[in-house]
């Protein structure tokens, strides 16, 4: 895909959507955290409905150590590798409390430290929380770039490079939530929605199905 389509494209997304949000419910740059790790092999319901009854009993690093590693997996064994993520919650919940006196850190490197925490996560993070105009490469994301033209690339790394290479910077805060909204709701894995597609005449894929008007 061109500058000039993406540009296009972008223009578009915002002209429908102009301030995009993420799926996931939170009220705290700790809750966004935890609530974001729980996510990865996950869909955003499932962590929502997990986390409302966890993020009333522990919305803080302290109260949620107090819930223990079997009070956390109580709450979460119906996502998908609970018994690692809960591992991995109570021990960035540890360093939360010990390195960054309970806060959220800022810095990708600080994030990336955290037990759990991985470039995606991150980057959610940091773009959501702390308006960082960074590219958090998901499956739908993935999906949409390859069939799109807009980044392709073989890995989540290639795409998130030239995602951050070919969108216009004006367009880089809201671009992560605006792709995974379209991947997840119009160009689907299996039936993607080619004829209400937003950017169809813009999308380099050569198996798009657009019905003739």
């Amino acid at each position: 895909m061109f500058e000039s389509a993406c540009r296009a494209a972008f223009i578009r997304f915002a002209a429908i959507n102009p301030s995009p949000k993420t799926e996931l419910l939170y009220t705290s740059h700790f809750e966004l955290l935890i609530a974001v790790m729980l996510s990865a092999q996950a869909t955003d319901k499932s962590v929502n409905l997990a986390t409302r009854e966890l993020f009333r009993l522990a919305p803080t690093p302290e109260t949620m150590l107090t819930l223990g590693l079997n009070g956390i997996e109580s709450h979460i064994q119906r996502i998908g590798l609970f018994k690692t993520k809960a591992r991995h919650i109570l021990a960035t919940c540890q360093q939360l409390i010990s390195l960054h006196h309970s806060a959220v850190p800022s810095q990708r490197s600080a994030l990336e430290a955290l037990p759990g925490v991985g470039r995606k996560t991150a980057n959610v993070v940091l773009n959501t929380a702390f308006n960082q105009p960074v590219m958090a490469v998901d499956t739908h994301i993935f999906r949409v770039a390859n069939r799109t033209g807009m980044g392709p690339g073989k890995n989540v790394n290639q795409v998130e490079h030239a995602l951050m290479k070919i969108i216009p910077k004006e367009y880089l805060q809201h671009a992560h939530h605006w792709l995974i909204l379209h991947g997840r709701y119009t160009c689907t894995a299996r039936k993607p929605r080619c004829e209400t597609c937003l950017i169809a005449d813009l999308c380099e894929w050569p198996n798009k199905v657009i019905p003739v008007k």
